[in-house]
């Protein structure tokens, strides 16, 4: 089995920064993806970054520029860096692992973006 656990949501204002992270434990094999997807209000869930365990990255069109996935692979652990955030960022940010077909969830953090 495996556990994530997520941190780092909160309330920012428009044009701010945070940074979540996602520290997976239990069973982790060495190849895998990791990332992230959010969920807004009334939306679907969306992926918005994953990085895989040779570091190559992907990302949304709608973050891409703003936001920075990065990994340690020694603490199972995950990060986005998310900088000029805008209200429409404000979802529900969930993280995951997919390794040899099977993929887990974090329960989520919520990013809130207002003044």
């Amino acid at each position: 089995q495996v556990q994530l656990v997520e941190s780092g949501g909160g309330l920012v204002q428009p044009g701010g920064s945070l940074r979540l992270s996602c520290a997976a434990s239990g069973i982790i094999f060495s190849t895998n993806y990791m990332g992230w997807y959010r969920q807004a209000p009334g939306k679907q869930r969306e992926l918005i970054a994953r990085i895989n365990s040779g570091g190559s990255t992907n990302y949304a069109d709608s973050v891409k520029g703003r936001f920075t996935i990065s990994r340690d692979s020694a603490k199972n652990t995950v990060y986005l860096q998310m900088n000029s955030l805008k209200p429409e960022d404000t979802a529900v940010y969930y993280c995951y692992i997919d390794q040899r077909g099977d993929r887990y969830w974090g329960k989520g953090t919520l990013v809130t973006v207002s003044s």
